[in-house]
């Protein structure tokens, strides 16, 4: 019978001390020292004592009684050193009784209260023994060491959940608290709930760390990054999602320092100094990396295509080179510019700047008065830029000066050849975000298919072409480019070009990059690559030195098959800075129609689907949704007018709805 003895058994994690009122065989009724009667099953006792209380005595004096014990107990246990326990046992691969461990810490004599104190203190420390059917077995080094590493991993846990509760309360209650000592670990959890919500690596933490402090929805991580200052208002969140570098390494920096010192070697290089070339670029370009020459020949004229040449400059797989290819692409978006290289070079040093003598390859095409290609060679060579010119000024001065109007007809041939051969080409004006003050923002279309613009886009695509052939003819190993023909070719509608084109581009195929040539037909020739943009781009870089080597008559740098391996990992960068290119754009114009609530805006229906329409927002060529609602249907290609509700750049949110 347990009546009257002192029982302790295991509550929520917990050893309560009791004793026992009634033994009912299946049950027992407990007093518990905080003056509740409990009734459990005879399984769940720890411990039951040898001596037994007079339990006719009064309520009050057993739990006077049951005071003194717990206290006893409780003294007792401070004694007990379960890591000195551990270091005499766990070699001898035993299980051990109770009172066996309490007589290796008390002595032989050991009372209730010796037993009970040694089963409290190992059963509190969890560490270094297991408990199995009224034994204790030591567990091996191996396991105390993964349970010491777990217990210090959830102690640093509940420390970061507390610090960043407490300091995020503070903060939303727009106090000044002390910085946590653990404040950057806190802010790398919000980071990551910013940038990865339920995806983020330490969600939990983070979920728990906003429940305590009275945070209920996660996406406030963005808002307090802000205030804290961590991040600006207009954060560019998939530069941290990509780990964009933005800053270049030291080693990089000053591999450039040196790079911009060096001298340059004019041997081997035909000297087109005296050549009339100049560059036509956007207002606001620094790095020029290609230049025109156009000089009358008998019955024809010569057209030069300069390319800056960083062969010489940029050693492979130095820092520079390196950082290169890990970023693959200068990246231009509507607030901030990332440039491949440090602007030392890239603005300076290695770009075509005005007056200044710079290495090139250069493309010297001969065409005769009906703008037949009659010959072609590169050259490595040296030229000095005479004017720095902007598209508006180009278009400008066409009517005016004879090499532009002729430059002109030459590339109209050259585009209407292409076109001859299958070339689509369908222009439309590109989104341009002017910023002012604040981020206040304003937008406009700048044309595509102005005399200027199809100068330099036809150009480029002439070098680029004969880059290719010249590669393909030599068997020189490059990275060609090549599009398989649309799934449809529409019939062009000027009268809703807008549209057409939109239609036209979901028919293309994708373009494909690989060692072996194939005709591109978006563009109409048969062989393609680029080598115009080593400044901007390092595949064309790569390809540079392919074909700097073969002129020189040297081996080239890159075989077939390194081609192939460094192909995957720069195309996967540059679809991600096509991702971010795509997600800057359409934040910036979600600000800017946040700031116009009401307006009306022209659109053309682009697409039904199940719920809503696809249209195009024609004032900014950009593709949203609106909400199918009763009412006559709407017709793909029909134009109408639509409200501008919500937007919100941060939630990515536009309500449209249709104008009455």
């Amino acid at each position: 019978m347990a009546e009257g003895k002192i029982t302790e058994y295991i509550d929520q994690k917990k050893i309560v001390l009791s004793v026992c009122l009634k033994d009912r065989g299946s049950k027992l009724q407990l007093l518990t020292l905080s003056n509740h009667e409990v009734s459990i099953s005879p399984k769940r006792t720890l411990l039951l004592s040898s001596t037994t209380l007079d339990i006719s005595r009064s309520r009050e004096e057993l739990l006077s009684e049951l005071k003194e014990i717990e206290k006893r107990r409780t003294d007792y246990m401070t004694q007990v050193s379960v890591q000195a326990i551990w270091e005499l046992t766990h070699e001898e691969n035993e299980t051990f009784t109770y009172k066996y461990l309490a007589q290796l810490v008390f002595g032989e004599s050991v009372t209730d209260d010796h037993i009970s104190a040694l089963v409290r203190a190992v059963f509190f420390d969890r560490v270094y023994f297991k408990m199995k059917d009224d034994y204790f077995i030591p567990n091996s080094p191996d396991k105390v060491e993964q349970i010491r590493t777990a217990r210090e991993v959830a102690e640093l846990r509940e420390r970061e959940i507390t610090e960043g509760a407490t300091w995020l309360k503070e903060l939303i209650n727009n106090r000044n608290p002390q910085d946590p000592p653990l404040k950057e670990k806190i802010i790398e959890t919000m980071v990551q709930l910013a940038l990865y919500g339920k995806d983020a690596p330490d969600f939990k933490l983070g979920k728990d760390m906003f429940t305590r402090s009275g945070i209920k929805d996660i996406d406030r991580a963005r808002h307090l990054l802000v205030k804290l200052g961590v991040w600006n208002e207009d954060e560019n969140l998939d530069l941290h999602r990509f780990k964009t570098s933005i800053d270049f390494s030291e080693s990089a920096l000053r591999e450039a320092d040196d790079v911009a010192k060096k001298a340059m070697d004019p041997s081997d290089r035909e000297d087109l100094t005296d050549l009339t070339a100049f560059t036509i670029d956007g207002p606001l370009t620094r790095d020029f990396d290609d230049a025109l020459s156009l000089e009358p020949l008998e019955g024809g004229y010569r057209l030069g295509v300069h390319v800056t040449d960083l062969t010489p400059f940029i050693q492979i797989d130095g820092h520079l080179d390196r950082e290169a290819s890990t970023r693959a692409s200068s990246i231009y978006l509507p607030a901030t510019q990332i440039p491949m290289f440090p602007a030392t070079l890239s603005n300076n040093a290695l770009s075509l700047v005005k007056g200044l003598d710079r290495l090139a390859i250069s493309l010297l095409a001969d065409f005769d008065g009906e703008w037949n290609l009659k010959d072609y060679r590169f050259v490595p060579s040296m030229v000095r830029i005479q004017e720095q010119l902007t598209y508006d000024q180009v278009n400008a001065l066409r009517s005016k000066e004879p090499v532009f109007s002729t430059l002109y007809k030459l590339t109209q041939a050259l585009r209407q050849k292409r076109v001859a051969a299958g070339a689509l080409v369908i222009p439309l004006p590109e989104i341009d975000f002017e910023f002012e003050g604040n981020s206040d923002v304003q937008i406009r279309l700048v044309e595509q298919d102005t005399p200027a613009r199809t100068i330099v886009s036809e150009c480029m695509i002439l070098y680029n072409w004969l880059a290719a052939k010249f590669a393909a003819d030599t068997e020189l190993p490059i990275l060609y480019r090549s599009q398989e023909s649309p799934q449809e070719r529409l019939f062009i509608d000027k009268s809703n070009y807008t549209y057409y084109v939109f239609q036209q581009r979901r028919k293309l195929q994708p373009l494909f990059i690989d060692t072996t040539f194939q005709p591109h037909s978006g563009l109409g020739v048969d062989v393609y690559t680029n080598a115009t943009s080593p400044l901007r781009r390092y595949l064309d870089l790569v390809m540079q030195r392919q074909i700097h080597a073969a002129l020189l008559e040297k081996s080239p740098p890159y075989t077939q098959s390194r081609l192939k391996d460094l192909t995957p990992v720069i195309q996967q960068t540059l679809r991600d800075i096509q991702v971010m290119k795509r997600n800057q754009i359409r934040y910036w114009l979600l600000k800017h129609l946040a700031t116009r609530k009401d307006d009306r805006f022209t659109a053309l229906v682009f697409q039904k689907l199940r719920n809503k329409y696809l249209i195009i927002l024609t004032d900014f060529l950009f593709v949203a949704e609106l909400p199918i609602v009763s009412g006559p249907e709407l017709s793909p290609g029909e134009e109408i007018r639509v409200v501008m509700k919500k937007s919100d750049p941060w939630e990515d949110l536009l309500i449209l709805e249709l104008a009455d």
